[in-house]
Formats: C-alpha cells, structure tokens, sequence
C-alpha cells in the first residue's frame, strides 16, 4: 500500500491518537461529510484559558511565551532563550521534539532541572491527563531539559469565593511524577506506530467501541457510527445487556435482539418500539395525582456553573441560578398564570431571583418540578445563602413534587419516548404540538451558554434578541408540565368514566 509522508504530531493529535487511531487519521483527512455544530467547545476553550490564566498566580513574576501573534519557531525561540537568560518561570513554554510541538502551561526551574505544571479545569487526576503531561515530558527530555518532577493543577471544587479569588485555595496540585515516569517509557513505539498511521493512505479499518466515548466523546461519532440504522441496540437506555457485546456478534437492529437477554425495562422499550406500543397503568397515574394538590405552581430553574466562582459565597461548579419559569394554577384545568425571572446581565442575581419567587409561590401550593433533585439542589443553596429567607424556602422546599415519576416509573410509557424520561422525550410523545424543535434555545447547555454571552454582549438588539429566545425556552419548560399533567390527569378521567 503506497504511504504519504508523515506530517508533525501535537499533544492533542497524540492524544487523539491514543483514544483511536482511526480518529487521528480522520483529523488529518477530513471526510467530506457535514458535522453536527458543537457551539460549546467554544465555551469550554473560553473558560479553560481563563484558569490557565488564574493558575499562572500560583508562580507569579513569570514571562509568557504567546500562542497568538508568534509562529511555532519563534515559540521555541523564545522558549530558549528565556531558559539561556535564565528565567524562573516560564508560561506557556514551547518545545519541539522529533517534530512534537507541545506547550507547557507552567515550567519553574527546580535547580538544573525543571517542573512542569499542567492546569486542568477538572476536579481530580485522570489518566488522560497522565498521558498528557508524560508526552510533555517526552519531548521536554528530547530537547535536553531534565524534568525533576510534574505536578497536575486541577480545581478544588471545596473552595469558597469570599472577595477576590484566592489562586492557592482555588486550585489543588498533586505530584504524578512516578506515573508519568512510567507512562513516558512507552511513548517512542507509540509515537512511531501513530506517525504509520498518519501516513496511511486509506481510512483504518477501526470498528466502534466504547473508545468513542473514553476518555471524550469523539468528534468523529457522526461519521463512524453512520452505519448504524434508526432503532438499534444503541438506543437501548440504561444499564443492561452488554450492547457492544451484541454489536461484535452481529446485532444491531433492535429487531434481531434476543428478547430474554433484555432486562424488563430494556424488554419493553424494545417491544414498544418494534410494535409503536403505549403502556398506561391508570390506577398507578391516580396515586401520583393524589400526592399532589392545588394551586399548583410549575417550577424551572435555568443555571450556569463554572470552574472560577463568579460570586461570593460560590463554589467551582455550583449550579448557581439566574432564571426561573412558574405556571400557576388554581384548579385542575385551570389556565394557567405566567411568572418569569431572568438576571440583568453580570451582577449576582441570587437574592432577587428567589425574592421574586418566594412573592408568587403561596406558602400552601404544590410546586411541581420535573427532576425535583435539581430544583431541591438549587432550592437549599438559596436557603444556605439567605439565612433570613431559609424559613420561607423550606416551606416551600417541603411542598415539591415530581412530575418525572410517573414516566420513570413508566406507569405512562408512549414508544416515542426512545426509553427515555427526559422532558424533551416525553413532551413530543405526550402533547405532540409541543416540542423544543427548532428553537433558537433548546436545551439547558444551551440556556447557560446563552447566559454567558449575555453577560458580554454589548449590543442592544442582540441583547434584547438573545434574553427573548431565553425566556422563550424556559417557559416551554413549565407549559410542557402544565400539559403534561393535563394529560396524566385526562387519562384518569378517562379511566373513570
């Protein structure tokens, strides 16, 4: 088979590499096939620059090579001579080795040698992360460098901000030396079998596994997964059969499943799929209805989380709560009354968002959620942070209700809902004249984004735009509880009669 010439390898294609090969090839010869937007890389990369930055306190006084504004060679050129004029700390350090060009987030000079400092926006060491920082130390050897130690830099999600932020409490540092030592002794063979890859003039003849999804999601899913049709084993929900087992001994149609392998909860997703069967157990809707009673107020929280808490009294990646949606209603049936709150721009939008709230939920309603552990979640936050209003929201607290238990429990169960008893699922399935399709918000990764980019836009229709399209999306959530409970109590109306 006739090769290409190899082109240079990073950190990220080596370990991309080492997650599939096949995706590294695809990364150097993009099919011509249309991905799926993932707006939120966008963020995620945003908001990893911003704890690298921070990180940087940890060593403070040093000197920052610049990923933008330089090429790769004058990166290296002014790597060395930095270290040659002798610098203690060294952001953002460039190297190439063996045509491996790798950054370094924080070198500190450790006598003759040197330590490496990875920052990551995670909460504990993983072993992608061990990969990582062994290729640094591969190529920092290579380039002469002796590295006494390395240390990964991840978030201690225990902080609390009080004031301004404290770099030394935000992050946590743990010394991987040994395990990186051990990692890096493998790294030339590795190298050298992704550089034949990478020559390859044909795709690798590599199947799905679960390496798709370990240690990322692979951007590649869409193309190599094409081959799987609607209604396979894939869209089983759960734990279970071993689908990847049934793949390898060709089953993939949901179809030519053995049934008695499925546990009963796979069993019946399979059969009502294969059938277009609903399942309904009147008598077990009629005991969930009479957990709840009127008024009834229809309760969604939309939040954010990040890794620097925006806020005092925050911690990294609380879900801190900027909107809400309520539909009240008096009585069964009963048109329902709109509340909504959503936070100006930048400023901490706690205490009046569960102000406004606590003034149009009565003491005595029921408050319906759908997933009550989020909204409770978000509920006893508040109360911890507003002691003088704890009272008022654990009388509230007290009253919640789910409207998630009747689907997952699957005493209501439409084949549409693929398994699933998420919202997004059971809406279209049950009120098919309501669904997220096509909106410009369509979902709560969605919904946070958009309040990031609130809080930097400057143009004022944009702005205005953007909180329409919020507030459009978190409305729908509460409407689909006020239809979905018309239609659980509908069915016990009919049931009865």
């Amino acid at each position: 088979m006739g090769k290409r010439r190899s082109s240079g390898l990073s950190k990220s294609l080596i370990l991309k590499g080492i997650q599939c090969q096949r995706a590294l090839w695809l990364k150097k010869n993009p099919p011509d096939f249309e991905f799926p937007p993932q707006p939120e890389l966008e963020a995620k990369f945003a908001a990893g620059n911003a704890v690298g930055l921070l990180a940087q306190q940890l060593f403070p006084g040093g000197v920052e090579v610049p990923y933008e504004g330089l090429s790769f060679p004058a990166q290296l050129a002014r790597t060395r001579e930095l270290i040659d004029d002798g610098a203690e700390v060294i952001y953002e350090a460039s190297f190439s080795f063996s045509a491996i060009f790798v950054k370094v987030d924080i070198l500190v000079r450790d006598g003759a040698a040197w330590q490496i400092h990875e920052v990551k926006m995670g909460t504990s060491v993983k072993d992608v992360n061990l990969d990582d920082v062994a290729i640094q130390r591969y190529v920092l050897n290579g380039c002469g460098l002796s590295v006494s130690k390395s240390f990964l830099v991840h978030i201690d999600n225990s902080y609390v901000r009080r004031g301004a932020i404290e770099a030394d409490k935000l992050f946590a540092s743990e010394e991987i030396s040994l395990k990186v030592a051990a990692r890096q002794q493998s790294m030339t063979e590795l190298v050298a079998e992704l550089r034949e890859t990478m020559g390859e003039t044909a795709e690798p003849d590599i199947d799905i596994g679960p390496h798709c999804n370990d240690p990322y999601a692979c951007d590649y899913i869409p193309w190599c997964w094409r081959h799987i049709p609607e209604d396979s084993i894939f869209d089983l929900r759960g734990s279970g059969v071993d689908k990847f087992d049934l793949y390898s001994r060709g089953i993939v149609r949901l179809q030519d499943v053995p049934l008695d392998t499925l546990n009963a909860a796979q069993r019946q997703q399979a059969e009502a799929t294969l059938n277009r069967q609903d399942a309904t157990d009147p008598q077990r809707v009629t005991a969930f209805l009479e957990t709840l009673w009127y008024p009834i107020c229809h309760l969604d929280f939309e939040t954010f989380n990040t890794p620097i808490p925006k806020f005092d009294g925050t911690r990294p990646y609380q879900q801190v709560p900027f909107q809400f949606s309520l539909h009240v209603q008096e009585s069964a049936g009963a048109e329902p009354r709109h509340f909504e709150y959503l936070a100006p721009p930048d400023g901490d939008p706690r205490r009046e968002l569960i102000e406004r709230l606590l003034a149009v939920v009565p003491v005595d309603a029921c408050v319906l959620t759908y997933n009550q552990a989020f909204e409770k979640g978000v509920l006893r936050e508040l109360a911890k942070t507003f002691p003088d209003l704890a009272e008022a929201i654990d009388e509230r607290l007290a009253n919640v209700r789910d409207l998630m238990v009747p689907f997952r429990r699957r005493d209501v169960y439409r084949w549409q809902m693929r398994g699933s008893y998420s919202i997004k699922e059971v809406l279209p399935a049950m009120v098919p004249e309501l669904s997220y399709a096509g909106m410009a918000i369509a979902d709560g990764m969605a919904a946070m984004e958009a309040y990031h980019e609130m809080c930097a836009l400057e143009d004022p229709v944009a702005l205005a735009e953007l909180r329409r399209a919020m507030l459009e999306y978190c409305r729908l959530d509460t409407l689909a509880m006020v239809r979905i409970l018309g239609e659980l109590e509908g069915i016990v109306a009919h049931s009865a009669g």
